[in-house]
């Protein structure tokens, strides 16, 4: 087993430990407030004896006997829930590695996102006792979340203009395209983006306004 491999052993049994004294910490609270709700329960008892074989001026009213055993049944419920995660943390230590890796996931990013790679080496591969050149034996590979903030542009169309020296033929250039705004500084792509971020991201044009402003645009 590589040294790797080991690392990330230790690391999962380090992980399971963690959530199995979690589970038991949270068990030994099911079992106080269990205790404690049993306790409540003999009082409770105690004053329905009370009611029943005691003096008029010791009895309970009607309205106060459902209190305790709505905290027993608070209790046994916080027990019942404690004891199902124990049981589930217990069930998940057989498992195999492959099942853990499932457990420690913490997102699937999407394939379709292009992918930058960066590759770290240390600073020498060298031997420090001379042998040469080390061998590669595994690598940690770590993927996260990036983003390449929207960007403007100024996009800029020329025109030539061409003529002929030796005759006075007329002068040739290429039609002027058209514009959804005609004379307008916005084209077509820039319009569509603001009117997606208005109706479809609900972003109001003040809204809009500010964030170009924050470049520059007015």
């Amino acid at each position: 087993m590589s040294i790797a491999a080991l690392r990330d052993e230790n690391e999962r049994l380090k992980a399971l430990l963690a959530q199995t004294q979690t589970a038991l910490s949270e068990h030994q609270g099911a079992l106080a407030a269990s205790e404690e709700a049993r306790r409540r329960l003999e009082v409770i008892l105690g004053e329905l004896r009370r009611d029943k074989f005691g003096a008029k001026s010791e009895k309970l009213r009607p309205d106060q006997y459902h209190l305790p055993l709505e905290d027993v049944e608070i209790a046994q419920g916080v027990l019942d829930a404690a004891q199902e995660k124990a049981a589930a943390i217990i069930q998940g230590r057989s498992r195999g590695g492959s099942d853990q890796a499932r457990h420690r996931n913490r997102g699937c990013l999407p394939s379709q996102l292009p992918r930058v790679e960066r590759i770290l080496e240390p600073a020498s591969t060298l031997c420090p006792c001379g042998c040469g050149a080390m061998t590669k034996i595994g690598e940690d590979v770590s993927k996260r979340l990036d983003v390449i903030p929207a960007q403007w542009r100024v996009l800029v169309t020329r025109r030539p203009k061409y003529i002929c020296r030796r005759c006075s033929g007329p002068v040739v250039q290429a039609h002027a395209p058209e514009h959804v705004v005609p004379s307008g500084l916005p084209t077509e792509a820039a319009i569509a983006h603001v009117i997606v971020s208005k109706f479809g991201d609900h972003t109001p044009f003040y809204r809009q306004a500010e964030i170009y402003a924050r470049q520059g645009i007015r």
